[in-house]
């Protein structure tokens, strides 16, 4: 684990984008062999979002973008770095954070992505804290963004069903007082780095997301506990003082289990699983939205960031509102 030891980052805006498309539980009746209880039984899910047809990873991240500097009060070229956890960005170069800067004219920022799974913008967001810690950045936009519509499978029911298209957004400053990110921690575990894969196939000429969905359950179930609890013990807190957790959108019987062993209630996180499905590295950026323009969380609250994702990669993150 590591202390932010520096001067502390923190949020100054949010937003989210959510692509207008929309398939149903009852939409994939009538291309696999499932159905709406089935999924919403296993999963949690009722419908998701997809891009539009041309409408592509770095879109969705720009869109945004916009929203969370108007949301900060910033313009773009205010930004020092941008910074995109993504695993389907349009091509493996140029990044997506590249085109965003130049679709944003952040003519004063450097850009990079990161990608580590659904883990991908709490990585981003501790690259961020760290930079701004260390005073080498003043202001950094940190994106997650997906479109996952082109890596799916959608003859296969165990993985098509699950994901989402979407991004999420914020902008980080310095801070003068106790608010902003006080710790993180990540973690991976290569060994299992088959769980959850993108590949291609006799069938596929283009890689497609492949998982072997128990596997990936029975893993997070049993490590993630172990992980967050190590992660408060070394921030000096106990689980149950954490006023509210955000939580990697991956699976509502993933989020029941955890919590669980964590001994905490659910009234301490924001689940939005149901409308979006899993978004992979933009979910923790939608729901940090939502749970902020809802006021889930408050003035003084110390947040959670927890997310894990293919490699396998954990993270932890921990906030003082």
């Amino acid at each position: 684990m590591i202390k932010f030891t520096g001067r502390k980052a923190k949020i100054l805006g949010t937003s989210k984008y959510i692509p207008e498309k929309i398939m149903t539980n009852k939409d994939f009746e009538k291309i696999v062999d499932t159905n709406d209880q089935w999924i919403v039984e296993r999963t949690g899910i009722s419908k998701r979002h997809f891009a539009v047809d041309g409408e592509k990873c770095s879109d969705l991240a720009y869109k945004a973008a916009v929203l969370a500097l108007e949301d900060a009060g910033l313009t773009a070229d205010q930004i020092d770095m941008v910074l995109v956890g993504t695993n389907s960005p349009d091509s493996l170069f140029p990044s997506v954070s590249c085109k965003v800067q130049g679709m944003l004219g952040a003519v004063n920022a450097g850009a990079i992505d990161v990608q580590a799974g659904c883990t991908g913008s709490l990585s981003a967001l501790s690259v961020a804290a760290s930079g701004i810690s260390s005073g080498i950045w003043n202001r950094v936009l940190v994106i997650g963004a997906e479109v996952f519509k082109d890596i799916i499978d959608w003859k296969d029911r165990g993985t098509c069903i699950l994901f989402g298209d979407g991004a999420g957004a914020c902008v980080l400053g310095a801070a003068e007082g106790d608010e902003g990110f006080v710790s993180v921690r990540l973690l991976a575990d290569g060994t299992v780095h088959d769980m959850i894969r993108l590949e291609s196939d006799e069938d596929h000429i283009l890689p497609i997301v492949k998982m072997k969905g128990n596997e990936v359950f029975k893993f997070v179930n049993t490590i993630m506990p172990k992980f967050i609890k190590g992660f408060c013990r070394d921030s000096d807190l106990t689980p149950e003082e954490i006023d509210f957790w955000l939580f990697h959108q991956a699976n509502t019987r993933i989020i029941d289990g955890v919590f669980k062993r964590l001994n905490v209630s659910q009234e301490k996180t924001l689940i939005n699983l149901p409308d979006y499905g899993n978004t992979s590295a933009a979910s923790l950026m939608i729901t940090l939205h939502e749970a902020i323009e809802s006021g889930r969380i408050k003035d003084g609250d110390k947040v959670c960031f927890v997310a894990f994702g293919a490699g396998m990669t954990l993270g932890a993150l921990l906030y003082q509102a």
